[in-house]
C-alpha cells in the first residue's frame, strides 16, 4: 500500500524511478522517471484519467468494441498500467499484453499498485523492437469478430511459475490486436529505432485487419517530430489521423501530446469526432492532414531521429 512515496529500484539505465501520491488530487498517484512524470493513476476509480491524451485513448478504445465486450489490447511501454487499468476497469476480464524493458521494476510497481482481482494482462520483457521484430506464428486466417460479443484474441494459459501480479507471455501471443497502444518513453525520449517505418511495419504485421494503432508523441510547433510520425505511419496502414489539443497552426503553440492514430479501417473517431468528448481536441485527416503533414519526411531506420528534447528552450 502507498501511504506518500515510494523510491523504486533504479532503471537498468540508472534513472531514478518513484511514486508519490498527489497532493492536488486525493487517491492519484504518480510514476515519475527522473523527476518527469510518466503516469499517473488512480487505484480507486482507474476509469478517471488526468492526462487529455489518455482520455482520447480511452475513448478510441470505448467505440473499438461494444460496450462491456472484452477487447485484447497491447500496451508497449507499461509505466504505471494507466490505461491497462482503464481497459479492465471498462471491459473486464480482457486480455491484454505488455511490452516492458524494466521487469524488476515492473514487478516493484505491481507490488505497490496491484491491479484488481482477476485481471487478464500478461508481459513480455524486452526490447519492444526486439519484441517487435521477432518472427510472426504461421500464417493462419484472420478470425472475423462477432461484433456482438468480444472483440478479442486471448492470451495463452497463465504462467504457474509467477505469482498471479506478473503473468509471463511470449512475442508469439502478440498477434491479431485490435488495439495497440505505442508508449516509448525513455524518461522524455523516443528513440528512432521505436519510431520508424520498419517498426511500424512489424506493429501493423501483428496487428488485426481492421485494428487500430494510437502513438503517443510530444511535439510544439512547428511539429516537425509529430509530422514525420504521421507521414512514417501512412505508408504503413491506409488510415491516418491526428489528434491534439493545441492549435495545429499556432505558431506559439506550446509543447504537448500528439497522438496519431492509425488502421487499414476507417477510424471511428474519425467518422464521429465527437466520441473524443469535451473539450473537443482537433482532428486532422484527410485533406487537412495532408496538408499539416507537407513535405514531412517518412522515418526509417536509417533517416529517423529521437523525439524533441522537451528541455529544449524553443517550448518556453
Amino acid at each position: 500500500m502507498l501511504r506518500k512515496r515510494r523510491t523504486l529500484s533504479a532503471t537498468l539505465t540508472g534513472r531514478a524511478v518513484t511514486l508519490t501520491t498527489s497532493r492536488l488530487k486525493s487517491g492519484r498517484v504518480e510514476l515519475s522517471v527522473d523527476g518527469i512524470a510518466q503516469s499517473i493513476v488512480s487505484p480507486a476509480d482507474p476509469t478517471a484519467l488526468a492526462y487529455p491524451y489518455t482520455r482520447h485513448i480511452a475513448r478510441a478504445i470505448d467505440v473499438s468494441a461494444p460496450a462491456g465486450a472484452h477487447l485484447f489490447t497491447v500496451h508497449l511501454g507499461a509505466g504505471a498500467l494507466t490505461l491497462a487499468r482503464y481497459v479492465e476497469a471498462s471491459r473486464a476480464g480482457s486480455p491484454q499484453l505488455v511490452v516492458e524493458f524494466e521487469p524488476e521494476l515492473y514487478a516493484e510497481m505491481l507490488a505497490a499498485l496491484p491491479l484488481p482481482q482477476g485481471s487478464d494482462v500478461r508481459v513480455i520483457f524486452g526490447d519492444a523492437r526486439e519484441v517487435a521484430d521477432a518472427a510472426l506464428p504461421a500464417a493462419s486466417p484472420r478470425p472475423v469478430p462477432d461484433p456482438a460479443t468480444a472483440v478479442a484474441t486471448p492470451a495463452g494459459p497463465r504462467d504457474g511459475a509467477h505469482p498471479p501480479a506478473v503473468r509471463t507471455a511470449v512475442a508469439a501471443e502478440w498477434v491479431d490486436a485490435p488495439f495497440t497502444i505505442v508508449d516509448l518513453w525513455d524518461a522524455a525520449v523516443i528513440h528512432r529505432r521505436v519510431a520508424s517505418r520498419e517498426f511500424f511495419a512489424r506493429v501493423a504485421a501483428r496487428s488485426a485487419a481492421d485494428g487500430v494503432v494510437v502513438v503517443n508523441v510530444l511535439d510544439g510547433h512547428p511539429f516537425a517530430y509529430a509530422r514525420r510520425q504521421a507521414a512514417t505511419l501512412a505508408t504503413v496502414l491506409a488510415h491516418v489521423a491526428v489528434v491534439l489539443d493545441a492549435d495545429p497552426l499556432d505558431p506559439d503553440g506550446p509543447l504537448g501530446n500528439v497522438l496519431v492514430f492509425a488502421s487499414d479501417a476507417p477510424l471511428d473517431i474519425v467518422a464521429n469526432p465527437a466520441v473524443l468528448g469535451l473539450p473537443a481536441p482537433n482532428v486532422l485527416h484527410g485533406g487537412e492532414l495532408a496538408a499539416w503533414v507537407g513535405a514531412a519526411r517518412v522515418m526509417t531506420d536509417s533517416d529517423g531521429t529521437d523525439s524533441p528534447d522537451p528541455n529544449d528552450p524553443r517550448w518556453g
